[in-house]
């Protein structure tokens, strides 16, 4: 039986010690975590592209349910999400970092330094699933160069054109993603990263959704882009990608929603126990929480000097609030 979300209470309690960001955040009570159906995500059922599409459809059905409630840890589950598909973007860029390395290239690089080549795909991952879905030159600009790439602005206009005519009402969201990326690898066969970066955006986009999920580029690698077993990863443009989107859509939701089942839980222990902090600035400490895949133990606010970061982060760990997510005894990080 899955476990509901926060109680009335818990809301209330949640809602007078953090901020909510209205534009994210409900405070309807949202209904019991969704679910992808099992028949979905039984690929050998998907016959033909009708039934894969079909399947797809009943999925983000479920995402699309999370992502209308917009619980408080929404910010947490997106960069969690942010986080998978830039360890996914490692194979690609032909480096080795995984989960663990790209956290600590990011939340342990000083502010305005440069977090490094894998430190800014991540960063490139997380801008996404934190702005609206939008397009313009100057943004695609930016990714491009997070990512490694170079990208003539003209050429930038030209795509953000392409990505007006694919994302239009009524076009099944899966095959719109399909189409901006291979559109993408068609204009530059070196920029594939970029090509599974924008069909999440157009994904998004399409489903009218407030803020992006990093989905598609976790399953880049997986069975769903492979013809056979063993055969030849599909690429964006070839022959039965627009299908193996729609399976890759299947499974990246139904990890989604285990994942946000997960952080659902973990999420209401965190404000349960909310009352029972004493120090000042603790408040402060939840917000970022619920809002990030990862807080540092050594933090500093106004409110919170790094010793009594450390002592409020230790209290959590006994409350059994938090997890250490580093594994070391120095330079931790914390998440839910």
């Amino acid at each position: 039986m899955q476990k509901s979300w926060p109680k009335a209470h818990c809301r209330f309690t949640l809602q007078t010690m953090i901020r909510l960001d209205p534009a994210t955040a409900s405070t309807a009570a949202p209904p019991a975590v969704p679910a992808v159906p099992a028949w979905a995500l039984a690929a050998s059922s998907a016959s033909s592209d009708a039934d894969a599409a079909f399947q797809a459809g009943a999925a983000l059905g479920a995402l699309d349910t999370l992502t209308g409630a917009q619980p408080a840890w929404a910010g947490a589950w997106r960069q969690r999400l942010a986080l998978r598909c830039a360890a996914a973007s490692m194979q690609l860029a032909g480096r080795a970092e995984d989960e663990a390395a790209l956290r600590d290239a990011w939340h342990l690089c000083p502010a305005g330094a440069d977090p490094g080549p894998a430190g800014a795909i991540l960063g490139a991952w997380r801008q996404l699933a934190a702005q609206p879905p939008a397009a313009s030159v100057d943004r695609l600009e930016k990714i491009v160069d997070q990512l490694g790439l170079h990208w003539d602005g003209a050429a930038l206009a030209d795509l953000c054109k392409d990505i007006e005519k694919v994302a239009q009402p009524g076009r099944p969201a899966p095959f719109a993603a399909a189409a901006i990326a291979a559109r993408v690898v068609a204009m530059r066969p070196d920029a594939e990263l970029f090509a599974w970066w924008l069909a999440d955006l157009v994904l998004a986009q399409n489903l009218r959704w407030p803020r992006p999920l990093p989905l598609l580029m976790a399953q880049a690698f997986g069975p769903a882009f492979r013809g056979e077993p063993g055969g030849k990863r599909i690429r964006p443009g070839e022959k039965g990608f627009e299908r193996a989107v729609c399976v890759a859509v299947v499974q990246a939701a139904a990890d989604a929603c285990r994942l946000a089942a997960e952080l659902s839980r973990r999420a209401e222990r965190l404000i349960v126990v909310a009352p029972k902090l004493r120090a000042k600035g603790a408040g402060d400490v939840i917000q970022r929480l619920l809002d990030d895949d990862a807080v540092s133990g050594s933090l500093t606010t106004k409110s919170l000097s790094r010793f009594a970061a450390r002592r409020l982060f230790e209290r959590l760990q006994q409350l059994d609030a938090v997890r250490e997510l580093s594994g070391r005894t120095t330079f931790r990080l914390f998440g839910l």
